[in-house]
């Protein structure tokens, strides 16, 4: 590859220096392309690249010639708790320019410690590494927007997580890493300088029409509010469970950011929790909307000076936007789950009692809604049960009345996924991506590619688990 081709940019870098350190990647021992997504590469506008060449600057063995690596700095709230955090493992080489004038960041995550590690190694094990590019690949066949992942790198090297693992280094692309937790951080330092030159940027990269509102701040409060509200609608849609939905993971692009401990609703439940550090199920699948919401609000706390010089008028101005929070997520989710269900016309009852079933019924969300759009209903009991045949009575005309097979069906097509990245199937294949063997990871990242075509019926990655295969938690990379 000409590396002259390679042009990094650093707007992040005119913003004060209190923001961000500079940070040189540890240099891994014996670097080896593992994956490399040439499709996000092409659609990134990268040329060609030798494996050897990117196994080099995907690790951070080699600088592109233009990387500036930094680590950001940020706040956050985690688990409800205030605190000063940053890139403890993470390194932002700079900024892409696509052919079509889009910006990405290009980070490295894994590529050694830096000055906001908190005695942490800075490095990634490769069972994080994949898990990652597993779930954001797969977000992104789904349709819903989220941070990718670019090349998958491991260093020769281990990394200690209660025992040797093998290490692995991570390109992630993403809009930006602006996050809440980095207007937490402007507004907590005592640097009064910082928070207006972070707004003044973050409109400039993401929602230029903001700057022609009579109140620019409050605009991007709004902007980011409903980024957040369509993306946790297409949470809820195919049952993704962020798990750790704290401030520092809440990106200001309305970007889905961190696959630690995250993972897919196989039985539904609202109160369905996998993440191991999540105790309290702050953050279970029917908490997430409630939970963006809070995160919005320190948002706004974080812009409070910048939308009104008098604290109380500037309190009722944010107000005046958070409150139309809940309307507007209700209003798009019962119209995201009417286009599961292939209802055209308004039947709220209808969906209430189809969750209600669900959860009474212990049926798998994925597979019910896929179910519902087949000639036949699978043999399985709960499609056969008193309760299910009194709602089927019920739908079955108001879907009838929406087209039936033809306007119903593409919208149900459209919405519900035949394949999700579930959570058995992730560990199989990450289980022998440790053990040497790459193929399962190859080929569950080929059915995750085409969510929603139809499968066979007994398709091997449209499973639910047994028993014996159900996973109970999930854990951080860290």
């Amino acid at each position: 590859m000409s590396e002259r081709r390679i042009t990094l940019q650093h707007s992040y870098q005119t913003l004060p220096a209190e923001f961000y350190a500079h940070v040189s990647p540890a240099s891994a021992s014996q670097p080896e392309l593992l994956l490399y997504n040439q499709p996000l590469a092409e659609a990134l506008g990268l040329p060609p690249m030798d494996h050897t060449l990117a196994a080099l600057y995907f690790s951070g063995k080699q600088a592109l010639p233009s990387a500036q690596p930094i680590a950001q700095a940020y706040a956050g709230h985690q688990f409800g708790h205030a605190t000063m955090l940053g890139d403890g493992r993470a390194m932002l080489l700079g900024e892409l320019v696509t052919p079509q004038q889009q910006r990405f960041d290009v980070q490295l995550k894994g590529a050694g410690p830096t000055p906001f590690s908190r005695r942490g190694d800075g490095r990634a094990t490769l069972n994080a590494v994949l898990r990652e590019h597993i779930m954001s690949e797969a977000m992104n066949a789904l349709g819903i927007p989220t941070s990718r992942s670019l090349a998958v790198v491991t260093t020769g090297e281990s990394v200690f997580r209660e025992q040797a693992h093998a290490g692995a280094v991570l390109t992630r692309v993403a809009s930006s890493h602006l996050r809440v937790g980095t207007f937490q951080y402007a507004a907590w330092h005592p640097k009064k300088t910082l928070l207006p030159a972070l707004v003044n940027y973050a409109i400039e990269r993401h929602y230029p029409a903001a700057a022609q509102a009579p109140n620019p701040a409050l605009a991007l409060l709004e902007a980011v509010m409903e980024r957040h509200i369509t993306l946790i609608v297409h949470w809820l849609r195919v049952g993704f469970i962020h798990g750790v939905m704290n401030t520092d993971n809440s990106t200001i692009s309305g970007e889905t950011l961190d696959y630690g401990p995250c993972a897919f609703m196989d039985t539904y439940h609202p109160n369905t929790v996998f993440s191991s550090i999540d105790h309290q199920g702050r953050y279970a699948f029917g908490q997430q909307a409630a939970m963006a919401q809070w995160n919005l609000e320190r948002l706004a706390e974080a812009l409070l000076s910048e939308i009104h010089p008098e604290e109380q008028q500037a309190i009722a101005l944010a107000s005046s936007v958070l409150d139309h929070f809940h309307p507007r997520f209700t209003q798009q989710w019962l119209t995201m789950m009417h286009a599961k269900l292939g209802l055209i016309n308004d039947a709220h009852d209808v969906v209430d009692d189809w969750l209600t079933l669900l959860q009474q019924q212990q049926m798998d969300y994925t597979n019910a809604h896929r179910a519902l759009m087949a000639a036949e209903l699978p043999a399985d009991e709960c499609y056969h049960t008193e309760a299910f045949q009194a709602w089927w009575q019920r739908w079955q005309p108001l879907y009838l009345a929406g087209g039936g097979g033809d306007a119903a069906q593409q919208l149900m097509q459209q919405n519900n996924p035949a394949v999700i990245p579930r959570n058995h199937r992730v560990n199989q294949a990450l289980a022998a991506a440790e053990a040497g063997d790459m193929s399962a990871v190859h080929a569950l990242n080929e059915a995750l590619s085409t969510p929603y075509a139809a499968r066979e019926v007994g398709d091997f990655y449209a499973q639910p688990p047994q028993e014996h295969e159900r996973v109970a938690r999930t854990f951080c990379g860290t």
